[in-house]
């Protein structure tokens, strides 16, 4: 058994989307006639018309707009919000179903009860949390080194067990969650340093929050912030400030997935 549900958004008491509207904004998109279009869904042409009156009434945006004249005598299409419309409900839609596979999972329907249930409303203590997609997985007899590439451009390594490869289901193109301690993040000030550690993100310092004892380094390596925290004195034998640029070294058994 598992759950399914359909998505929807609602407008107070009005729902704005439902999948069949989204199917018909999808057909006039492909086939540029409403007619053909409602047919496809299927729809009666009136019922098509009052499905996009009621959309375009309900949205900050026109959805849809009627092409007068013309050679092939007009026809219908989608504006740009309304392609931007179905391209966000789209991505919605697929985290929602990503959403019902772990509800479903984690639920044992012969006691109707839910299993480790707080996992939903758990959080880690880790600073560095970052989202990427996994793009290379190498598998060695006990532990794989999983390559993840990150919104910022670059490619973060963890070493994992093969097992943890198997309980995560990890693929080439999944996007998961990467996760680091600021503990675990050193900084250099030489861009060109040779060291074991797999991780080297270059960035900029966007802020420094001095403590009595140990200062958090925050590196912006391009879209993406790493936090850092290191002792007071570390920073100022480095002697760096806001706008310097440095380089965070994370080893590659320091970094963990989520998903």
């Amino acid at each position: 058994m598992q759950f399914i549900s359909p998505l929807s958004l609602f407008d107070g008491e009005s729902s704005v989307l439902l999948e069949k509207r989204i199917a018909l904004l999808k057909a006039i998109k492909d086939i540029g006639s409403l007619n053909k279009a409602a047919a496809l869904v299927p729809l009666s042409y009136k019922g098509a018309w009052d499905m996009i009156d009621r959309m375009n009434n309900l949205c900050p945006n026109f959805v849809v707009e009627k092409e007068t004249g013309g050679k092939g005598g007009g026809g219908t299409k989608l504006t740009p919000y309304g392609e931007n419309l179905i391209k966000t409900y789209e991505v919605i839609q697929k985290e929602h179903q990503k959403f019902l596979e772990t509800l479903s999972h984690i639920t044992d329907f012969d006691s109707g009860s839910l299993k480790l249930f707080r996992r939903f409303n758990m959080q880690i203590s880790a600073r560095n949390q970052l989202v990427g997609v996994v793009e290379l997985i190498e598998n060695g007899k006990i532990n794989a080194s999983v390559y993840i590439k990150l919104k910022s451009g670059y490619t973060i390594v963890s070493v994992i067990t093969n097992g943890a490869v198997e309980n995560l289901d990890l693929k080439i193109g999944d996007e998961v969650i990467v996760i680091f301690k600021s503990s675990s993040v050193l900084l250099t000030t030489d861009m060109s340093l040779n060291i074991s550690a797999r991780n080297k993100l270059n960035g900029v310092i966007e802020t420094i929050h001095f403590g009595e004892v140990n200062s958090e380094v925050i590196v912006n390596i391009g879209g993406d912030l790493v936090a850092s925290v290191i002792t007071k004195n570390a920073v100022g034998n480095l002697d760096v400030k806001v706008g310097d640029r440095v380089t965070a070294i994370i080893k590659s058994s320091d970094v963990m997935i989520g998903k």
